[in-house]
Order: structure tokens, then C-alpha cells, then sequence
């Protein structure tokens, strides 16, 4: 296998690209912050779901969940096929719709489809940018290049939902999200044409590196992607653990995107202390990552993970047993960085895991059951709420479900399954 002598892996070897790759996810992390301020708005305002904010929200979760999730799924496979930029390009020609279905929405089913083609959207560029930075950085650099990534997207969230809330009281709602959504979609997609380059050949120089250092040969056996879906959900011990903690994980950011808002309301929260709250969660594991990332490529994967589901699962429990602004102000900090601990760490283990010339489709994998944890835990934690008539057993249930999976992870992963490996 004939590789190009100027094809190199690192961040510093190839730090332009990263930067753009880096910019993209910045840009897609906008693309959705800008609804969860907005849209939220819309459906009290002008749709007359105020007496069915929590149905209305869930319904937000299950949908924008399922279509991400499938769209992960289908995207790392694609591509291993037909390489990262195009699928990038793909993705933000799907985002155009957005904010227009918003824009001229008749009745809440436009939302709703404005949110699938989120979905999509999300699905397939911030899947193709993380994807494309592994594929630059070196095989150690993995936790590394995934806290960059993480953050970038998250902090973009952050301040896509107080500048479209800035602009909405100024020029309404609906003006805001179409002006802004446009030029940030208009923006990703320049980009992505004239600045992004397709990475795969830096994916087969791992794939190569890999089977030298093995003393394998080339196995140029085709696998379709339900073989590897068989294999790292059901067959493979390391990645059945990552997945089921992906899955398991997003049932925290489900919490906190639909319940813990109305539960602090119930405490007699006003609207923007409940917000500032939430937003401390975000923040936190938004910056964290930039620390925990690299952490995980130095001290290793397992402690990070386990460390972190634990700590989400006790936040969650103390978050309905404690009564003041402070003390949910510092459970939500530390919810934030237990997020912190985990997020960025999984996903470089999974790459761990993966061999190279299937990393994108084992990441793929991942990503669909770590997405597909939106509509899973909403629906679960909508459930539960309903037939207790409480909205204190969802926190419960998640702290549950946080420890038991951190727990399935510690048995997993063995202290040397693990490890950055170096090529």
C-alpha cells in the first residue's frame, strides 16, 4: 500500500485543517443552539402549547434523537465509502430548511419537521468533522482531538441560544432564527466547499500503520454495516459497554433539557434563575472538556468514564434533595464536569476499540446508540413522570441508571483493554 510521503498524522502537522474541521462543529453547534431558546418561545407564544410544554418538549427530544441517531448510523458507514467532505457538504444543504420551515411554520408539524431536518443535519457534519480530525491527529492524540471537538460544538450551543434571545426581543422570534440560521448555514457550507479537504487518506495511513505494526495484510473483505452493527452491540465485550454508556449517558442531557427546568419552576424558580442553573451545566462540561480530553489520553480511558458516570449519577440523586439556588447552582457544576469526564473519553475509546479502516462506522455505531439515548430516556423518564404523577422519580431514575452503567464499564474495560495506541 503506496502512501503519499506529505501525508502526515498530528494536530501540529496538520493544524490548518484541524482549525477548519474545528470552525465546522462551531458552526453546526450554532445551527442547533439557535432553537433551544427560540423555538421553546414559539410553541407557548404562538402555537398554544403552553398547557402541553412537557409533551411538546419531549416530543422535540424523541424526534431530533431518532433522526440524529439513524443519521450517525448511516454516515460513519457512508463515509468509509464515499469519503468525509461530501457527506459534510450533504449535511449542511439539509440545514437550509430549518430555519425557514420555522420561518413560515402553519401549525406545530412544521416544527417538527424543521427538527428532522436538524437531525439530519447534526447527523451527518458533526459526525463528519470529529471523524476527519481523528483521521489527522495521531492514534495517542484521540481523547485530545475529541475535547477539542466537544467543546468547540458545545460552547457554539451556548452562545447560539442567547444570541438568537438577544435578537429575537429585538426583532421577534421568527426573524431572528431565519436571519441567523441562514447565515450560518450559508457560512458552513462555503466553507465546507472551498476550505475542507476529504481526509480519507489520512484514515487509510492508520489502516496501513495498524496492519504494519500487526504484521498483518490488507484485508480488503467487505463487511456490510449490519455484520458491524452485530458485532459492537451484541459480540464484542469493550464496545457493548461504550455503547450501552452512550445510550445511557444522553439520559442526563435529556433530564436536563426537559425536566430540570420545570422541576425548578416547581420550586418557585423564576424563569431566568431556572436558566442561568441549566446553564451552568453547560458551560461546565462545554470547558472541562478541553481539560478531561487530553487527561484520557495521558492517565487512560476507564477511571475518566467510570468517574464520571458516578459522579452525573449522584448529582442527579442530590439534585431533588437539596433547596437552594447554590446548591443546584454547584449540582449542576458538577454534573457539568462529570459530563465532562465522560463525553469527550468515550468516544476516544471507542476509536480505541476500532480498527482503523472501520473506525468511522464503529464511531457511527456508537453515535446511533448514544443519540438514540435522547428518545430512549424521554420517553422512559416521560413515562415514569406520568404514572407517579412526580417529577422527582426521573431524577432517581436516571442517578440509577448513571451508577449502573458506570458499573458495567468498570467490569468491562480492564485497566490495559484501554489505551491510546500509539502509530
Amino acid at each position: 500500500m503506496s502512501m503519499k510521503s506529505e501525508i502526515q498524522h498530528g494536530i501540529k502537522a496538520n493544524l490548518s485543517q484541524i482549525v477548519h474541521q474545528l470552525i465546522q462543529v462551531f458552526l453546526v453547534g450554532l445551527t442547533i443552539g439557535m432553537t433551544r431558546t427560540v423555538v421553546p418561545g414559539l410553541a407557548e407564544t404562538e402555537f398554544g402549547l403552553a398547557s402541553q410544554a412537557f409533551m411538546s418538549l419531549a416530543m422535540f427530544v424523541v424526534v431530533f434523537g431518532l433522526v440524529k441517531a439513524i443519521m450517525n448510523l448511516l454516515a460513519g458507514h457512508l463515509s468509509d465509502q464515499f469519503g468525509r467532505r461530501r457527506l459534510l457538504v450533504v449535511g449542511w444543504l439539509l440545514a437550509i430548511p430549518v430555519p425557514l420551515l420555522i420561518f413560515y411554520a402553519q401549525s406545530w408539524w412544521w416544527i417538527i419537521w424543521a427538527m428532522v431536518f436538524l437531525g439530519l443535519n447534526q447527523g451527518l457534519c458533526w459526525s463528519m468533522s470529529l471523524n476527519s480530525k481523528l483521521d489527522l491527529a495521531r492514534a495517542d492524540q484521540k481523547g485530545l482531538i475529541n475535547g477539542f471537538n466537544e467543546f468547540s460544538g458545545y460552547a457554539a450551543v451556548g452562545i447560539a441560544g442567547w444570541i438568537t434571545a438577544y435578537f429575537a426581543d429585538i426583532y421577534g422570534a421568527r426573524e431572528a432564527l431565519l436571519g441567523f440560521g441562514l447565515v450560518v448555514i450559508g457560512l458552513g457550507l462555503l466553507l465546507a466547499i472551498w476550505k475542507v479537504i476529504d481526509t480519507h487518506p489520512w484514515s487509510q495511513l492508520h489502516q496501513h500503520k495498524h496492519e504494519t505494526e500487526k504484521g498483518e495484510n490488507s484485508n480488503h473483505q467487505v463487511v456490510s454495516l449490519k455484520q458491524m452493527m452485530i458485532y459492537a452491540t451484541f459480540k464484542q465485550p469493550q464496545l457493548m459497554a461504550l455503547n450501552q454508556a452512550g445510550l445511557v449517558e444522553k439520559f442526563i442531557d435529556a433530564l436536563v433539557w426537559v425536566f430540570m427546568p420545570v422541576y425548578l419552576i416547581s420550586q418557585a424558580q423564576s424563569l431566568v434563575s431556572a436558566s442561568a442553573i441549566i446553564a451552568i451545566y453547560g458551560v461546565v462540561w462545554g470547558a472541562s472538556q478541553l481539560i478531561t480530553g487530553p487527561l484520557s489520553d495521558k492517565y487512560g480511558r476507564r477511571g475518566l468514564i467510570v468517574g464520571g458516570f458516578w459522579l452525573c449519577g449522584l448529582s442527579s440523586f442530590g439534585f431533588v434533595w437539596v433547596e437552594t439556588v447554590w446548591a443546584w447552582s454547584a449540582l449542576a457544576a458538577l454534573m457539568g464536569f462529570g459530563m465532562a469526564m465522560l463525553y469527550p473519553t468515550l468516544g476516544a475509546a471507542v476509536a480505541d476499540v476500532a480498527e482503523p479502516k472501520w473506525r468511522a462506522s464503529i464511531l457511527g455505531i456508537y453515535r446511533f446508540w448514544r443519540d438514540f439515548g435522547y428518545a430512549a430516556g424521554a420517553l422512559l423518564m416521560g413515562v415514569l413522570a406520568f404514572y407517579t404523577a412526580s417529577l422527582v422519580w426521573p431524577f432517581y431514575f436516571v442517578g440509577v441508571m448513571m451508577l449502573l452503567s458506570g458499573l458495567w464499564v468498570w467490569l468491562a474495560l480492564m485497566p490495559k483493554t484501554i489505551n491510546s495506541e500509539k502509530d
